[in-house]
């Protein structure tokens, strides 16, 4: 999918905040249509009703909440990626919201161009998690329980695994079929969650955590 075909879900209660930030992102070129709803019973009709890439959505939602409109629209639409935009940040929200299956969490008051590049790497197949979700995660992965969880999706760590390797971006668009700017979609979603300056600290802390192998080339 195009960049420009992104259509949006925005789902906030509070009108003047949605209208906001509804026009800021109408402003952006690649954002093709941005649909509103003001709380989760007309999102969970809505994704039943129309085209559309990706849900924005506020936890603190009437009538049915935040975490429950997640749940169903996951459940209508399991492959439509789910951005959660909220003023909360507490553990036990991060963990439902990971159990649901969302694909992002950022907190209101982030930077706009952030907010759009979260937006464009969740639609792209990545996901996104802002510093308090990430540490909750990496809190989860330490745990015998769930040692096997990462923030990072499988594609995100199949491309640094082929990093190590020394694969160029377009090598690495050539291996998965697809463009390199998807490549650099998933690879700057990497860096700011690894909270990495660049490709190479990434694969090392990704090497640290355990997430990726150490496969040196062939000689």
């Amino acid at each position: 999918m195009s960049p420009s075909e992104l259509r949006i879900l925005l789902v906030e209660d509070d009108e003047l905040f949605r209208l906001g930030l509804q026009v800021k992102l109408q402003q952006d070129p690649n954002i093709l249509e941005v649909v509103e709803a003001g709380d989760g019973e007309s999102a969970i009709s809505m994704v039943s009703q129309r085209p559309l890439d990706i849900v924005l959505l506020d936890i603190g939602l009437p009538r049915i909440g935040g975490v429950e409109a997640c749940r169903q629209i996951k459940q209508k639409r399991p492959d439509l990626p789910i951005l959660v935009l909220t003023s909360r940040s507490d553990k036990a929200l991060i963990n439902q919201l990971i159990e649901i299956g969302v694909q992002g969490y950022c907190l209101k008051g982030v930077a706009f161009e952030t907010l759009v590049l979260a937006l464009r790497s969740v639609t792209a197949g990545a996901s996104w998690w802002d510093q308090t979700a990430t540490a909750e995660i990496w809190g989860l992965a330490s745990q015998p329980k769930t040692a096997t969880f990462s923030p990072l999706t499988p594609r995100e760590q199949e491309i640094l695994q082929l990093i190590t390797t020394g694969k160029s971006t377009q090598e690495i668009a050539d291996a998965f079929y697809i463009a390199p700017g998807t490549v650099r979609v998933h690879i700057h979603a990497v860096l700011q969650k690894l909270e990495a300056r660049d490709r190479t600290q990434a694969v090392l802390l990704a090497l640290q955590k355990g997430l990726i192998k150490n496969n040196p080339p062939a000689s």
